[in-house]
């Protein structure tokens, strides 16, 4: 756990001192991906069943999970799970209903009439990541909006487990969320599957979900391809960044820092305190709590990589969170909404002492699925627009042509394009159009 006085820092030290641990990993890694996509898009099925062989140690024979064997897990699943599970997709439904946009329509100029209409997209692909734990929050967060937004097929990828099989409990969320297909596969193979489609797996129009390095290098790598599928945004490691002052409860914070360090040895905290004594409270408590925890060789590791900043400014602070922009924030300090107007960068935002970062994670209503790696100063987190995209319309009477011809004619003219303005003016010409 590193300490840095940010008053005392220069600009190289302070970049530094908020860069990301994945950064030098991913580029050795960009071969090993671009390999996994061409085997895939040539050999379909057979090449992800290789990989998967290959990296999970799981031999398939079949990619496709049967809906039986998700009614099953959903039965099976013992009732105070149903449970929660249910709490959390209905009010995760509620905030993202609320988010529907409305089709608008203008008259610009009299007789020229322009509409914008919705359409949800018709193919997602919902990576939901297995690995070390289970996601089914991060099932539910993708399930759940794609289906309130529209989306007629919506295709779930995790990988199995050891037993050949995904975990029970995404199979359960993915039977009550009612997801049209299911598939054994994961890592960079199921991305590439997705983006290209196989025998057993269709072709998707967008990808969702995170991921680990070589998911993500998948899913950004794919995106660049012409005609390849468009992806909700870059997502990779878990991170997250708790301002404190003296008013903070140590142990408050120290349990969110602890609460995104057990997610993966990749996963990166940062605590900025107002006072040193603060700080050094709050490592106090992490050592403290730090040994019960079940994952705390994942969290011992990626708090190697933890920072601990101290910033006695407001304009400070407010500095560090646009410049790191990170994917959860977290403001245990006194009156945290005056804090808001002043972030520009931040994936979500949890206001005061009583606002786990984890309550977001699982069922407050807010998306989870959030922009990591400094991607928070240009992407927003999963919303119901994520699954919906956008068709402009326009009408025009012949008095609103007339009306709107000098402009377009003019314009074309500047332009240079004489076909352009012909389309207009054959029509002013005509005396029964």
């Amino acid at each position: 756990m590193n300490n840095f006085i940010w008053e005392n820092m220069n600009l190289v030290e302070r970049t530094q001192a908020l860069a990301r641990p994945s950064e030098l990993s991913d580029l050795s890694k960009i071969d090993q991906v671009k390999n996994i996509l061409l085997e895939v898009k040539l050999k379909g099925d057979d090449a992800v069943k290789s990989f998967t062989s290959m990296y999970d140690n799981v031999e398939l024979e079949d990619l496709s999970v049967a809906n039986e064997e998700l009614a099953n897990a959903w039965s099976n699943l013992p009732q105070k799970e149903k449970n929660a599970i249910k709490v959390a997709i209905a009010n995760i439904q509620k905030f993202h209903i609320s988010q529907l946009p409305k089709d608008i329509e203008i008259e610009t100029t009299k007789g020229v009439f322009c509409k914008r209409e919705t359409r949800a997209i018709q193919t997602a692909g919902l990576y939901v990541p297995g690995g070390t734990a289970p996601l089914i929050s991060t099932l539910l967060m993708l399930a759940v909006p794609a289906k309130v937004a529209g989306v007629r097929r919506r295709i779930v990828v995790s990988p199995p487990g050891a037993n050949g099989k995904i975990h029970s409990s995404i199979l359960a969320a993915a039977y009550i969320c009612g997801v049209t297909d299911v598939f054994s596969c994961g890592g960079a193979q199921a991305i590439a599957a997705l983006s290209y489609g196989t025998e057993s797996l269709p072709k998707c129009d967008k990808i969702f979900g995170p991921g680990n390095s070589y998911v993500s290098l998948a899913k950004s790598l794919v995106a660049q391809e012409i005609g390849g599928p468009a992806i909700d945004m870059p997502a990779g490691p878990s991170e997250a960044m708790v301002v404190a002052d003296n008013e903070s409860n140590p142990a408050f914070v120290a349990a969110d820092l602890l609460s995104q360090a057990e997610h993966d040895i990749l996963a990166q905290v940062i605590c900025v305190s107002t006072t040193s004594k603060i700080s050094n409270d709050i490592r106090e408590e992490i050592d403290k709590h730090l040994e019960k925890l079940p994952r705390k060789d994942i969290a011992r590791e990626a708090m190697k990589k933890s920072r601990f900043i101290v910033a006695k400014s407001r304009e400070m602070i407010v500095d560090i969170i646009n410049n790191y922009s990170p994917e959860h924030l977290i403001l245990q300090i006194k009156n945290p909404d005056l804090l808001v107007p002043a972030i520009r960068n931040a994936g979500s935002i949890f206001l005061g002492p009583w606002s786990p970062e984890a309550v977001g994670d699982y069922a407050s209503g807010t998306n989870h699925t959030l922009p990591t790696n400094g991607a928070a100063k240009s992407y927003s987190g999963i919303t119901i627009e994520s699954f919906i995209k956008y068709i402009s319309i326009q009408k025009l009477s012949k008095k609103g042509l007339e009306l709107i011809a000098p402009t377009v004619t003019c314009l074309a003219e500047m332009e240079g394009l004489e076909a352009h303005k012909r389309s207009v003016t054959i029509r002013l010409d005509t005396k029964n159009g």
